[in-house]
């Protein structure tokens, strides 16, 4: 079997999960392959991603790694036997490997934790909205039709059965960008609306008048999956993404995320009475910067 020319975040994160184990065990990677009777290039090729393990050898190494969390180890086999095959499968050639990457990820998430200070998070994007931001001068894309059909259907996770939870905390600034002109960002303000009614979504907004934690942050998803400890960060920078799974990451990410929902509006409610919003709140910023429009 030849060695993989493009390899995906999943089967990146098998390796660097493997890689973690034999560490914490004390272990070079000669060592550990000779206990198995495996070549030492084979075991760091399957620990760079660059081959594929079999289930036994995966549990064996677990075993040798000394590992005895189960739920840990399953998942890890669940990692190893996908085919990582999907609805965005069909985008290979249009689409960047790191938008694979998240959308694999996003389907087998739990929980999303997103932050974004300048756009409304794709998963909430309107299609003017987004088609604007796929035409802005600096920021256009190449194959866009195809680029908007792929954003929209990463959208069906907020609806499909048994979605992940998805907590939002977009920054006031978000709201004021002009992406597509006035009715494209009142069509977008009524969408963040319309959203928050499904049980499964939550989106705070961020103000100006808040504390510094949003400028400090960046934006970012934390994507948490069945078992949180293989929670992987999503980090956008201009130059491209950057994907986090170390524990000590995670850890930090999700303490400033629970500081931003701390220090965020409370979140949009459509179901309280009007008199309810007399404390400033989510919804009644949104409203607020619709009747300005």
């Amino acid at each position: 079997m030849g060695l993989r020319t493009v390899i995906s975040e999943r089967q990146r994160r098998l390796g660097f999960e493997l890689k973690q184990l034999r560490e914490q065990a004390g272990l070079t990677a000669g060592e550990a392959a000779e206990r198995i009777n495996m070549g030492r290039g084979q075991l760091s090729q399957i620990e760079t991603a660059k081959t594929s393990v079999l289930t036994e050898r995966l549990r064996q190494l677990c075993r040798l790694y000394g590992c005895t969390d189960e739920a840990y180890i399953e998942a890890l086999v669940a990692l190893s036997e996908s085919t990582g095959k999907g609805w965005w499968s069909e985008y290979k050639k249009p689409m960047e490997l790191s938008a694979l990457n998240l959308a694999e990820l996003e389907a087998d998430a739990a929980t999303l934790w997103m932050h974004q200070s300048l756009f409304i998070p794709g998963l909430f994007q309107t299609d003017n909205y987004a088609r604007a931001i796929f035409t802005s001068p600096g920021l256009g894309f190449d194959r866009i039709e195809e680029a908007l059909r792929f954003r929209m259907e990463r959208q069906n996770i907020l609806t499909r059965a048994n979605p992940p939870a998805v907590h939002a905390v977009i920054h006031e600034s978000a709201l004021h960008m002009r992406f597509g002109g006035t009715e494209v960002v009142r069509g977008q303000l009524l969408r963040l609306i319309e959203l928050s009614r499904l049980p499964n979504v939550t989106i705070q907004i961020y103000p100006f008048s808040s504390e510094a934690y949003a400028a400090l942050s960046g934006n970012f998803v934390h994507v948490v999956p069945q078992l949180p400890k293989l929670g992987t960060l999503v980090l956008e920078h201009p130059i491209g993404v950057r994907y986090l799974g170390d524990q000590e990451s995670l850890r930090h990410y999700g303490t400033l995320f629970q500081r931003l929902a701390e220090h965020a509006l409370a979140p949009i409610d459509v179901s309280l009475a009007p008199e309810s919003h007399s404390v400033k709140d989510s919804l009644a910023l949104i409203q607020h910067l619709l009747y300005a429009l």
